[in-house]
């Protein structure tokens, strides 16, 4: 049975970095398509990052581009978000999942940012002065 655990939420400033990590168990993530959503009380799930294990390509949402950076380990057992510059409206609960695969234009995989699974418990970033 697989595991999602997330960490390393918590309150920042504008402007500051947070580096969330998701540990994963009962499964590798080696072939599967990996990455994070948010979600506010009330409002529908936003997927910010995925990762393509098979060839590392990555992709975001244009709400975080340039500021987030999606990664994994060596072992590819814990999937990170590292996040600079944040913003008050990053704050959110961000959970980690398995998201859909897709073809990627001229060949290649590539993931559904739209498309995620069952998260973990959640890490809570919140951002405010």
């Amino acid at each position: 049975q697989v595991q999602l655990a997330e960490s390393g939420g918590g309150s920042v400033q504008p402007g500051g970095s947070l580096r969330l990590s998701c540990e994963v168990t009962g499964n590798t993530l080696k072939s599967r398509c990996m990455g994070w959503f948010r979600q506010v009380p009330g409002e529908k799930r936003e997927g910010v990052a995925a990762i393509y294990p098979p060839d590392g390509y990555t992709l975001y949402a244009d709400s975080v581009k340039g500021r987030f950076t999606i990664s994994q380990d060596n072992t590819k057992t814990t999937l990170f978000l590292q996040m600079n510059n944040l913003k008050p409206e990053d704050s959110a609960m961000y959970y980690c999942a398995f998201f859909a695969s897709r073809q990627r234009e001229g060949g290649g995989g590539s993931c559904s940012l739209s498309d995620s699974g069952v998260g973990g418990q959640g890490t809570q970033v919140t951002v405010s002065s």
